[in-house]
C-alpha cells in the first residue's frame, strides 16, 4: 500500500461489501445505504476528534461522556428555558460546553503529567457519574422544536420498487463540515504541522519552538468541541436524549481511527482515512446480520481487521 494505508482500508471495505452483496443482494438497496451513512455521522464526528488528539500522541476516552453530558443537559435547559432556540444557536453552545471539558482534560494531564489515558478515563467515570446522580436518569424526549426539525430533514429522498421511502439525512452535511474543518486544520495550518511534529517527537518538536502545552489544550479541546457537536446530532437524529447513550463507544472509534492509518502513538493520520475506517466500522456494525453472522461476533471481526491492518502497516513502516 505504499505510503497511503488508507488504500488497505478502502480495499477492505471493498470486499468486505462485496461479499455481503453476494450472500444477500438486497444489501445494495438504496434505503441501506442510507443507513449506513446515517450510522456513520455521529461516529465521523467522534473520529475527527480522535484522529487530532491521536495525531498530537495522545489518546482521548471522554469524548462519549462529553457528548452524553452535554446533549442532555442543553436538551433540558433549553427545553424548559428557551423552548424556541433556533439550531444556529444550539449548536455553538454544544461546542463551547464540548470545548470546555476538553480544555479541562489538556490543563489535567498537563497540571499532572499524567498519561492522557489515565486522565481521561478519569474525567470520563466523573462526568458519567456526576450526569447520572445530579442531572437526571430519565429519557429526555421533549426535544427542542429546531433540533426535531433537523433530525427530520433530508438531503436527498428515494422511493424504491417496493414503494419504501429512503432518506438521506441532513446530519451528514455536519459530518462534511466537521471533516473539511479537521483537513484544513491538519494539512493547510502550521498548527497541524505542529500537532503532527509533536505526535512524532516532542523532544523535537519543542526545539523547534512549537509550545507542547498549547498544542495539548488545542487537540483536547477540539476533540470536545466535536464531541458537544456530535450529541446534538445524535439527540436530534434518535429524538431522544438518553444519559446513559455513547457510552462504549470509545475503542470503535479509536479502531476506526487506526483503521484509517493513525498510529496509536502519534504523528501520523488522514481525514480521508479515518473516514474509510468509520465507514468499515459501521459496515462491520450495521450490515453483518445481512450474511447472517450474529452481533457478538462483529467486535470479533473488527478486531481482527485491526490486527492484519497493523501487521501490513508495520511491515510498511519498516520496508
Amino acid at each position: 500500500m505504499g505510503q497511503r494505508p488508507e488504500l488497505f482500508t478502502l480495499a477492505l471495505i471493498v470486499v468486505t461489501a462485496i461479499a455481503v452483496a453476494i450472500a444477500n443482494p438486497e444489501f445494495v438497496a438504496m434505503n441501506n445505504l442510507f443507513d449506513i451513512l446515517r450510522a456513520s455521522v455521529v461516529r465521523g464526528i467522534f473520529a475527527m476528534g480522535v484522529l487530532v488528539v491521536l495525531a498530537a500522541g495522545g489518546i482521548d476516552v471522554s469524548f462519549t461522556a462529553i457528548a452524553a453530558f452535554v446533549m442532555y443537559v442543553l436538551t433540558m435547559l433549553v427545553h424548559n428555558v428557551l423552548p424556541g432556540m433556533p439550531l444556529w444557536i444550539i449548536m455553538p453552545l454544544a461546542a463551547a460546553g464540548g470545548a470546555a471539558f476538553g480544555v479541562l482534560n489538556g490543563l489535567l494531564i498537563h497540571a499532572l503529567r499524567a498519561p492522557s489515558l489515565i486522565v481521561t478515563i478519569g474525567t470520563q467515570y466523573i462526568i458519567r457519574s456526576f450526569l447520572l446522580t445530579f442531572v437526571g436518569t430519565a429519557l429526555f424526549m421533549n426535544l427542542p422544536a429546531s433540533m426535531e426539525a433537523f433530525g427530520k430533514a433530508s438531503l436527498f429522498s428515494w422511493q424504491g420498487t417496493n414503494g419504501v421511502v429512503s432518506a438521506l439525512p441532513a446530519t451528514v452535511l455536519v459530518l462534511v463540515v466537521v471533516a473539511l474543518a479537521t483537513w484544513f486544520i491538519l494539512e493547510r495550518t502550521l498548527l497541524g504541522r505542529a500537532i503532527f511534529a509533536s505526535g512524532g517527537n516532542p523532544g523535537i518538536a519543542e526545539r523547534l519552538g512549537f509550545n507542547l502545552f498549547q498544542i495539548r489544550l488545542f487537540v483536547f479541546g477540539w476533540a470536545g468541541l466535536l464531541a458537544g457537536i456530535a450529541g446534538i446530532v445524535h439527540v436530534a437524529s434518535n429524538r431522544l436524549a438518553n444519559p446513559f447513550d455513547l457510552a462504549g463507544m470509545e475503542l470503535e472509534i479509536i479502531a476506526a481511527v487506526v483503521l484509517g492509518g493513525a498510529r496509536i502513538t502519534g504523528g501520523s493520520g488522514t481525514v480521508l482515512g479515518t473516514l474509510l475506517g468509520v465507514l468499515l466500522i459501521t459496515l462491520v456494525s450495521n450490515v453483518l446480520v445481512f450474511v447472517g453472522i450474529p452481533s457478538t461476533l462483529q467486535r470479533a471481526i473488527v478486531g481482527i481487521f485491526i490486527l492484519i491492518a497493523g501487521t501490513i502497516f508495520a511491515l510498511r513502516q519498516r520496508a
